[in-house]
């Protein structure tokens, strides 16, 4: 039987509230000190563990201290310096770019809109709103595997694409709970909705998840 509107909407909410009980101290988890800080390390968590990035830039940011040292450094030296986390000459030419964009356009200041952000070099909508929900307070949600795979498991969604994944869910919950609800369905997927091996009768969702295996 086919799902209303208003209560997959009564569902979200729901959801929302029982993740807020179970995850009160969920953020983010990659670390950094400013909007170029999170930038960059956004930029390197493609296909790469937040654990790994938050060891790698340890060392990065006390190397290189503002988007003025990321723009015109040795881009070389720079893929060694990120070469862990993979795909390094792309991720070091893409943050080598947006840095020198933000300084010669943006007078050293990351933007605070999506057009901006969307236009600097390996930036796509998944940085850009991780930037404007974490340092600009905008209402934003980045759709990251987790929120793919958890949110099409809850019956929020049936695709496979971000951008579509993310109107779809901007729809069901209230757009002040958008960014907790990204790093809340994070952490639950990395403690309990795992990929490989769903604990469903650990879930706090079992009762309101139609994927539910218990």
């Amino acid at each position: 039987m086919r799902e209303s509107k208003a209560k997959k909407h009564k569902r979200a909410a729901e959801i929302t509230q029982l993740l807020y009980k179970a995850y009160p101290d969920s953020k983010c988890s990659l670390h950094y000190k400013s909007a170029h800080e999170l930038l960059v390390a956004t930029i390197l968590s493609a296909q790469c563990t937040d654990h790994r990035v938050n060891i790698v830039t340890e060392d990065l940011f006390l190397k290189y201290h503002s988007p003025s040292d990321f723009a015109y450094c040795d881009v070389e030296k720079l893929s060694g310096d990120i070469h862990s986390c993979g795909y390094h000459n792309q991720k070091a030419r893409s943050i080598q770019g947006a840095s020198l964009k933000i300084v010669e356009e943006f007078d050293g200041q990351v933007p605070d809109n999506m057009d901006d952000l969307a236009g600097l070099p390996g930036v796509g909508r998944k940085t850009a709103n991780c930037i404007l929900g974490e340092i600009y307070n905008v209402p934003a949600m980045v759709i990251d595997t987790h929120m793919i795979r958890i949110m099409g498991l809850l019956g929020f969604t049936k695709y496979k694409d971000a951008k579509k994944i993310e109107l779809d869910i901007m729809e069901l919950f209230d757009d002040k709970d958008w960014v907790k609800l990204t790093h809340m369905v994070i952490d639950h997927g990395r403690t309990i909705c795992v990929a490989r091996r769903p604990r469903c009768s650990d879930c706090v969702l079992v009762d309101l998840c139609p994927s539910a295996d218990v």
